[in-house]
């Protein structure tokens, strides 16, 4: 048995209210969207999720009985945690623009982006060799560091990799290397049968 891994991202926070550092619950269409996926994720037999509020709410959505897995966490927003970004933005720009530019720079005390990709590729090596096929329910920014192993990219390339909500992208090894396949669950309402959707690519 080989390893196939998806990682579907969470989507953020309210929307409708400024973003913050850290955790936060999702609104009534973020929700929606989740629970629209349903009909477009094929089943895997094993399923799993980070820690934080969103990542269990999409779970919940999705119908699916996941193992709460600590290496796929969030960042850790160390001061700023709680903060919205553009306070952080206003009261220490030098940190923020920091921290968006220096793959090694933590100024809020907690993480750096490097530090993130060093973590995530700790716990995808962890992983036994027989994992099989498997749902992964993790944060955007885990998804960014994952991509930036799988493809060999540089730190710096992090924030340069855009994670959709509710994107899919599959990890399978292949020669001590990893493919990746980027995919998206695609949502559309129709008047005549209400929303829909697809997985595609």
């Amino acid at each position: 048995m080989s390893v196939h891994l998806t990682f579907l991202s969470a989507t953020a926070g309210d929307p409708t209210r400024d973003a913050v550092f850290g955790d936060g619950p999702l609104s009534e269409r973020s929700l929606f969207e989740a629970s629209a996926a349903v009909a477009a994720l094929p089943p895997y037999p094993l399923a799993v999720r980070a820690p934080s509020s969103r990542c269990a709410q999409i779970a919940d959505a999705l119908g699916l009985e996941t193992t709460l897995e600590a290496g796929l966490r969030d960042f850790d927003y160390g001061e700023w945690r709680g903060r919205t970004v553009d306070d952080v933005a206003t009261c220490d720009p030098h940190g923020f623009t920091a921290w968006l530019t220096d793959p090694d720079s933590a100024p809020h005390g907690g993480e750096s982006v490097r530090q993130l990709c060093r973590r995530t590729a700790n716990w995808l090596s962890s992983l036994p060799p027989d994992t099989g096929r498997a749902l992964a329910i993790t944060e955007p920014a885990v998804v960014r560091a994952l991509l930036v192993l799988a493809l060999s990219a540089p730190a710096t390339a992090f924030w340069h990799l855009v994670v959709p909500p509710l994107s899919a992208v599959a990890l399978t090894p292949r020669g001590g290397r990893w493919n990746v396949r980027l995919d998206r669950v695609i949502l559309s309402q129709k008047a005549d049968s209400g929303p829909r959707c697809s997985y595609a690519l």
